[in-house]
């Protein structure tokens, strides 16, 4: 028993920083002018951006904080932000002249990007010497990969991906930068749908291990995970093309109570019910949107809009594939024993309920 309930502790502890799901979301984007100034907008869920900069300053966030009390908050603490970039040009650190707050719905990216409204961003400019030729880029406060989009002052622009708090390879800033091929972006995306279920989505991979656990019948999980793809990637496009769209607050915590459900269900009964099918595949549409906000996040190439968007699914559908084979290897030894339900269905079916009920109220709660 005591270790039945280590075991949900754990998994809550470790699902806890999925409560705002992708809060990060970072985007950075730095523009060069001819004249050697530049501007440079770097955006992040503003509580997120709140609770790591307090743990700079020493401070800390009180509870039941105003949105205003918030902003007012994170424009005093500019400097402290200032300090978490650095940018090294030609082997020389570079200082932003200015830093401003502007919360959310209120930043304008330097770049081609669209704003997200929900974001909120600090805005530095400052200059750095004309012929500059390398330039070596740091974050410190971004633990997950995020995109740095450089725009050259004839235009051109290439995106770097960063891998959390580590350097940025040497960006050669004495060229113009070509435009990525079909085949280059493809692979990115592919990759970036991979990595979103793998390591990344927490909750994705519960909602199928709910899936994998109601039977071992390969026809079972194929048909739920067959209902699941087909409605993920209806609403993932309709959502990429503006057709519908629904705000995190409530896509966050429904996804959530999607996890809690199939686990419970997984509870009740051990047969495909038509009604399990239907449910799946609303979670899917639900599990869509979610992927749709991160796709938005992340930005997609406009000329390579379509490609962008079939490779990032496909790269889903990869993981997820992944996660379901990962789970026949493991559980294979057990599936015709008859202790398989009640010493591995049941117990692993409990723990994901109980992550799922926990980050539906979370999430409820942060997204009010």
């Amino acid at each position: 028993m005591v270790r039945y309930f280590s075991a949900i502790a754990l998994v809550l502890s470790l699902g806890a920083s999925l409560i705002g799901h992708e809060a990060e979301k970072t985007r950075v984007t730095l523009k060069l002018s001819a004249d050697g100034s530049f501007s440079l907008d770097v955006a992040n869920d503003p509580m997120w951006l709140l609770l790591r900069l307090e743990t700079f300053a020493g401070g800390s966030v009180p509870p039941n904080m105003t949105v205003a009390a918030r902003d007012e908050r994170l424009a005093q603490l500019t400097s402290v932000f200032a300090d978490r970039i650095v940018l090294f040009v030609d082997e020389h650190e570079v200082r932003a002249a200015s830093v401003d707050y502007l919360p959310p719905g209120q930043g304008r990216a330097a770049g081609s990007r669209e704003p997200d409204g929900s974001l909120a961003t600090f805005h530095l400019t400052g200059s750095m010497p004309r012929a500059a030729t390398r330039l070596r880029w740091l974050y410190g406060l971004v633990g997950d990969r995020y995109p740095l989009e450089i725009i050259q002052p004839d235009g051109s622009s290439a995106i770097e991906w960063i891998e959390g708090t580590n350097w940025s390879d040497v960006i050669d800033l004495s060229r113009s930068f070509t435009r990525p091929t079909r085949w280059e972006i493809a692979q990115q995306y592919l990759s970036l749908g991979y990595t979103h279920i793998l390591p990344k989505g927490l909750d994705h991979i519960l909602f199928v291990l709910g899936i994998f656990l109601l039977s071992p019948r390969i026809k079972t999980m194929l048909l739920q995970v067959t209902a699941f793809t087909v409605a993920h990637s209806i609403t993932l496009g309709l959502s990429m093309y503006g057709i519908v769209s629904l705000p995190p607050r409530i896509v966050e915590p429904l996804i959530a109570l999607s996890i809690a459900y199939v686990a419970i269900e997984n509870i009740l009964t051990r047969e495909l019910k038509p009604w399990r099918l239907a449910l799946v595949f609303m979670f899917g549409l639900l599990h869509g949107l979610g992927f749709a906000g991160v796709l938005r996040d992340l930005g997609l190439p406009r000329d390579e809009f379509l490609t962008a968007l079939l490779t990032f699914n496909l790269g889903v559908e990869g993981g997820q594939l992944t996660v379901i084979a990962a789970a026949i290897i493991v559980t294979a030894p057990f599936m015709k024993k008859g202790w398989y339900r009640q010493r591995v269905v049941i117990p692993a079916s409990v723990l994901i309920a109980t992550v799922g009920l926990y980050w539906t109220v979370a999430r409820l709660i942060v997204g009010r």
